[in-house]
């Protein structure tokens, strides 16, 4: 057996996984009961995106980087909160008629189908300013040097210099053939910003020179493309109702991927070599550092 696989073995990353999830739900459960007046559509329509669903990469990327630096968890769930509200956000708006066009996310109709275009809108919104509600209050960090951080960081992940600029790339690339320069460019702002951000928290909650942050933040880019590699050739021929999601999009868009331009077999052997790299990045770190190496792994070996 492999020494990096023997390394994953000793955690179990399904369990991780569902305890951050039941705590990301409990969190967002109780910041979101619904008021009892003509704003309770709205806090019902955060409350459908939300909760219950979708994988939750990116705060589980919070809570197995925190562990890294021995972060208090507590602390750390709460910049997972902050990481997740930007995340379902950005999928409330991509999922808009005048976006992507989605009916169906994580199982289950699209905020816009399940409410109204207007009232999607106003929750996507909801979610982005919840985020930075989050990280200024005290309970999340007592420095107002690291809050201010903190903010920072998510505002470059999630603005034009990140998420939102790969979004106008990818909308701006339908119908043009993209070289893998562009399409990895792409894909690091669009999906990988985010992720990065996710393991770009913790360093800052430790407070960790900004120089000793190399080797997380490239084993975060390397598993935000795999990520990403993976998505491609889960919409190329993965199983719709596994992956909860309409598939077949980006084909039927006309979008250059990952799988379009290697192929099927090229892409996931890329992927997988980069799974490879961002292990080894953290080489330096013994069983703290488990649950990371399994979430590298899974980001490829996922179907939705």
């Amino acid at each position: 057996m492999p020494a990096d696989t023997m390394q994953i073995a000793r955690v179990d990353l399904s369990a991780e996984a569902e305890r951050v999830s039941r705590a990301i739900d409990a969190f967002f459960s109780a910041l979101l009961a619904p008021p009892g007046d003509g704003r309770s559509q709205l806090y019902e329509a955060m409350r459908h995106a939300v909760l219950g669903g979708g994988k939750r990469l990116r705060p589980l990327l919070t809570i197995a980087a925190a562990r890294l630096f021995a972060v208090d968890e507590a602390r750390a769930m709460r910049v997972a909160g902050a990481v997740e509200a930007i995340h379902v956000y950005s999928l409330i708006h991509d999922d808009l008629p005048c976006m992507d066009d989605d009916d169906l996310r994580r199982g289950k109709p699209t905020v816009h189908m399940a409410f109204d275009e207007a009232t999607a809108v106003l929750a996507g919104d909801s979610l982005h300013a919840l985020a930075f509600e989050i990280l200024a209050d005290e309970a999340t960090h007592p420095d107002a040097a690291i809050r201010s951080q903190l903010a920072l960081a998510l505002a470059r992940a999630a603005g034009p210099s990140g998420m939102a600029g790969g979004q106008m790339m990818d909308l701006a690339a339908e119908g043009r053939r993209l070289d893998l320069q562009a399409i990895t460019r792409l894909q690091q702002l669009k999906t990988g910003a985010l992720i990065e951000y996710a393991i770009e928290a913790p360093c800052i909650l430790a407070a960790l020179d900004p120089a000793d942050r190399a080797p997380y933040q490239a084993y975060a880019e390397e598993v935000g493309l795999a990520f990403q590699i993976a998505d491609d050739l889960i919409d190329d021929g993965g199983d719709e109702a596994a992956a909860g999601k309409r598939i077949g999009k980006d084909a039927a868009a006309g979008k250059a991927t990952f799988v379009s331009l290697l192929g099927a077999d090229g892409a996931r052997r890329r992927a997988n070599e980069l799974v490879d790299h961002a292990i080894g990045r953290l080489d330096r770190h013994g069983q703290e550092a488990d649950l990371l190496r399994a979430i590298a792994r899974f980001a490829i070996e996922r179907d939705r």
